[in-house]
């Protein structure tokens, strides 16, 4: 069995990130087709305030809010459009 190690995990996981700049993100906010989600956790969110029009799904918790058949699933994850983590 071949296990990757982080290096190269990150590396196959990077090849399917696109990084946009803030201006960027800005400038998407305001599509129908996209989607900004805040995956900062609760704590950061009490201290720091939210992203206005941003759906909330914390990074421990995403896969979950992604996957249709867990029963913590967001259905704003099923639908076609660009999902933006921020």
């Amino acid at each position: 069995m071949i296990k990757l190690g982080v290096k190269e995990l990150v590396e196959e996981a990077n090849a399917h990130i696109v990084t946009h700049t803030v201006e960027e993100v800005m400038r998407m906010q305001a599509k129908d087709d996209v989607v900004l989600v805040d995956i900062r956790d609760l704590e950061e969110l009490k201290e720091l305030g939210t992203i206005p029009g941003a759906v909330h799904a914390s990074r421990g918790m995403l896969e979950m809010y992604f996957d249709p058949t867990h029963g913590r699933h967001k259905p704003v994850f099923s639908e076609d459009k660009e999902f933006v983590m921020i």
